[in-house]
């Protein structure tokens, strides 16, 4: 029997900040670097950081409580969460199941954690819809959280002022024909790997006194090649997401890149012709909080009235992995 696919989208939105903030005038005494020159390389300006009680799940429980609020969804209503993530809390079990039981849904819902590098919460929606689609599920929340600044070197110049602490959640639901998430690509280049990785602390190294010594249980990062990486793909990618929603890009109201750089979301925008007053940008402010990064610009956009009923909007992502996907939703 023929089952009609339902269509899934955003019905509620909420995030969490860390109350800490970092300035670059701090990051200078800390780090042999200057305010003008994270400015003129990056954009960003300053990026909270998680307090010494805050784990991946507060930050992550707190978004997604306020997401539900915003949907009108009691978390009992919840079939699934999924938090794309690049710091959980362990390695097992999952972030998901802690927020699931901290915030009250329903024993028997599923949850797991989805690691995709920066593309993690496109990744996330993209799965999340898929449920609903086949009709498994009603009301899923997806999260993007992350607690970055506990897996930086603080002595490493290059990565540490980039990195920030926060969460996105979003509610999804069946919505009307036409509208929600019309079109999602997603891709990878496990070669690429090496170029952006924790070396140590899985199966392959193991944590031990040689590797905590190394400091190999921190990010590191082969920037020039993630740069030129990351340019090249976020045009890309949103063209070709634009095309399979059946549409072009003069329809699209607003873009939502991956806030890792301001030198990788000014490219891309002029590649989709856009100018950057429909960008959607909180680089500057929040740096680059990995999965955290869309949603959060998101949810500021959308309480701050920027978008509305009938926008199209499209959000890119990349990462780990190495890892990119886009997604065009219509409001």
């Amino acid at each position: 029997m023929h089952r009609e696919v339902v269509n899934a989208g955003i019905l509620g939105i909420g995030a969490c900040m860390p109350e800490r903030i970092l300035t670059n005038a701090e990051l200078e005494q800390m780090v042999d670097t200057s305010d003008e020159w994270i400015r003129s390389r990056t954009g960003i300006t300053e990026r909270r950081i998680a307090g010494q009680d805050q784990a991946t799940s507060d930050l992550a429980s707190i978004a997604a409580e306020r997401a539900l609020a915003d949907a009108g969804t009691a978390p009992g209503e919840v079939d699934l969460v999924i938090v794309a993530t690049n710091t959980p809390d362990m390695f097992f079990p999952a972030t998901a199941c802690l927020v699931q039981d901290r915030i009250g849904v329903k024993k028997k819902a599923g949850a797991f954690d989805l690691a995709a590098g920066c593309t993690g919460f496109v990744h996330a929606l993209a799965v999340g819809s898929q449920f609903i689609a086949a009709g498994t599920c009603r009301k899923v929340l997806v999260i993007g959280a992350e607690t970055m600044s506990r897996v930086i070197n603080w002595e490493d110049r290059s990565t540490c002022v980039l990195f920030g602490d926060g969460a996105g959640a979003v509610v999804l639901g069946p919505v009307p024909a036409g509208s929600g998430i019309l079109a999602f690509k997603l891709y990878s280049d496990g070669s690429g790997g090496p170029h952006l990785l924790i070396p140590a602390g899985g199966s392959r190294r193991p944590a031990s006194r040689e590797t905590l010594d190394s400091k190999l249980h921190y990010l590191q990062m082969n920037g020039r090649e993630v740069f030129k990486f990351a340019v090249r793909v976020m045009g890309e990618a949103a063209e070709e997401v634009i095309a399979e929603a059946g549409l072009e890009k003069s329809d699209i109201d607003f873009f939502i890149p991956h806030q890792a750089n301001i030198r990788i979301i000014e490219p891309a925008a002029k590649r989709l012709g856009v100018s950057m007053e429909k960008v959607l940008v909180n680089v500057d402010r929040y740096g680059n909080t990995s999965t955290a990064s869309i949603p959060l610009a998101l949810e500021e956009s959308v309480r701050g009235g920027r978008i509305n009923s009938g926008d199209h909007v499209v959000m890119v992502g990349f990462g780990a992995g190495l890892t990119w996907g886009a997604v065009v939703v219509k409001w």
